[in-house]
């Protein structure tokens, strides 16, 4: 059986606009080398409600976020089950989920942006988000862990933002630096995320718990530049 191929199929019958797969045994912690392939998936956000968003973000945008996100963790438990019952190993990575790991600093369990580059599925962008060469950054990730062995596909290793800092000039919070993303830069060169979440939280906390902003994924001209009228 070529279980890439099956897996592929299930992912994107069951919603997936892209996957990929990735190696990962380099850069996972220890205690997690042994689920070396990376699955990363993403789903392609409304253009209609990403649009919408002008100086701050909608009622109807921090719903759509929670709900593929939603719609992430189930794709990924669907192929878990498949894997397991092929007899492989396999760990779903929360679509978003933060672990405070040292009583300050939170973070995920692994990084979806790590894997969806490794698997080739974007690059990093100066915001921070992965941006893909389809839809921008209007994508939310899902990634699954685990022991199979595939043919992996090719990494994006570098940065396609060039000179823009659309993004940097869009973000409210003054979060974004301008940087070009290369693979192994930290986060913390991108962008402050101290400066992006204390923002959330004090200007939008009435959209919802758990603010979310996405101004800088709207004025990407990448992802802006597939919208038809």
């Amino acid at each position: 059986m070529n279980y890439k191929e099956e897996l592929e199929k299930i992912l994107k019958k069951s919603g997936a606009t892209k996957v990929g797969f990735g190696y990962l045994g380099d850069v996972l912690p220890e205690e997690l080398k042994h689920l070396k392939t990376g699955i990363s998936i993403a789903i392609r956000l409304s253009d209609q409600v990403i649009s919408d968003i002008d100086e701050e973000p909608t009622h109807v945008y921090f719903h759509h976020y929670r709900t593929v996100n939603f719609r992430l963790d189930q794709i990924m438990l669907e192929a878990v089950l498949k894997l397991q019952e092929w007899g492989f190993l396999a760990m779903p990575v929360a679509a978003s989920q933060s672990i405070n790991v040292d009583g300050n600093k939170y973070k995920g369990v692994f990084q979806h942006r790590t894997a969806a580059t490794r698997a080739g599925i974007g690059w990093i962008g100066k915001s921070g988000c992965l941006v893909t060469e389809e839809f921008g950054p209007r994508v939310r990730l899902g990634t699954i862990l685990t022991n199979l062995e595939v043919k992996y596909d090719k990494p994006i290793e570098k940065s396609k933002c060039g000179s823009c800092i659309e993004c940097m000039k869009a973000c409210p919070a003054l979060a974004i630096k301008g940087v070009l993303w290369y693979p192994g830069i930290k986060r913390e060169e991108l962008i402050d995320v101290q400066a992006c979440s204390e923002h959330m939280s004090n200007f939008y906390h009435h959209i919802g718990r758990g603010s979310v902003c996405g101004i800088c994924i709207k004025v990407c001209p990448i992802g802006s530049k597939v919208i038809k009228r």
